[in-house]
């Protein structure tokens, strides 16, 4: 049976992602994990991993930068990882998906954290950065998760208001 695993950073660039997700180390994991298919959307990032079929140690690698809708990509997927991007975690929040935000502790002065903890607050997603990833990977519970309320743009709004101190 196939399991999929669809990682997005949107339209920007964020290449330590893809390199992470890419290793031997993290591909081995979610070869443990059950995953025989990885999809990358890498954004405007330098970073392009060659696709490969896979093998019994590691599941297949599709690699792609843009293109006009990824909710194809989200909708297919078991797991969604991807940044913390407004518009990514409202796309695989909306389609219902286990979501794990990797922040990118890289940027200076964004509020990826802060969305991202007042989401996983709030039962909706799990988080993590970079270094902790594949542990998070490896030990998360997405079970414990609850479905973002369908629908709702204007509560995502509110998150984003009071999290930036808007509210």
């Amino acid at each position: 049976m196939e399991k999929k695993l669809f990682v997005t950073v949107g339209t920007t660039q964020f290449d330590t992602l893809i390199e992470a997700i890419s290793s031997k180390e993290i591909m081995e994991v979610l070869s443990n994990l059950g995953f025989t298919h990885v999809t990358l959307q890498t954004g405007r990032g330098k970073v392009q991993p060659k696709d490969n079929a896979g093998d019994k140690n590691h599941p297949s690698l599709t690699c792609y930068g843009l293109k006009n809708s990824i909710l194809e990509d989200v909708k297919a997927a078991d797991l969604v990882i991807c940044h913390a991007g407004a518009g990514s975690i409202l796309d695989a929040l909306g389609c219902n998906k286990k979501v794990l935000v990797v922040v990118n502790e890289e940027l200076m002065g964004n509020h990826q954290t802060e969305v991202a903890e007042k989401l996983a607050k709030e039962h909706y997603l799990h988080f993590c950065g970079i270094s902790s990833l594949s542990d998070s990977l490896k030990n998360l519970d997405f079970s414990n998760l609850v479905p973002f309320p369908p629908g709702e743009p204007e509560k995502f709004a509110s998150h984003l208001d009071q999290v930036l101190g808007f509210s």
